[in-house]
């Protein structure tokens, strides 16, 4: 079965600049869900979207923005970096929403380093 996909898997960035991470859901999925993980914590709740609208919002930064496309497919925007910003950021989807109780899949990860 075809799961989430991240692009891209690694990325390399300088202080101050900006970097875009995608998600592409699981075939069918409507609902996407973004995270943050830091090193030695646990993932972090950044945004979600359901049918291309903000369904909840999490501890994101004024300096991230985050979109959800027509083909379900969602953008994580990243202006301004700072140090603090490495980390893994981690997608996931579902059909329907949280409060509806369909598991999530947590795919590979994509990792923003220094």
């Amino acid at each position: 079965a075809a799961g989430v996909i991240q692009s891209p898997r690694h990325l390399v960035k300088e202080k101050r600049e900006t970097a875009t991470l995608k998600c592409y859901p699981i075939p069918g999925h409507d609902t996407v869900y973004w995270y943050q993980q830091g090193p030695g914590q646990g993932p972090q709740f950044l945004i979600s979207f359901y049918e291309k609208m903000q369904n909840d919002k999490g501890s994101i930064p004024d300096r991230f923005s985050a979109q959800q496309f027509s083909d379900y497919h969602s953008e994580l925007n990243m202006s301004s970096l700072e140090l603090g910003d490495s980390a893994l950021y981690l997608c996931a989807s579902s059909l329907g929403t949280a409060l509806e109780n369909y598991w999530l899949s947590v795919p590979k990860p994509s990792y923003l380093s220094w």
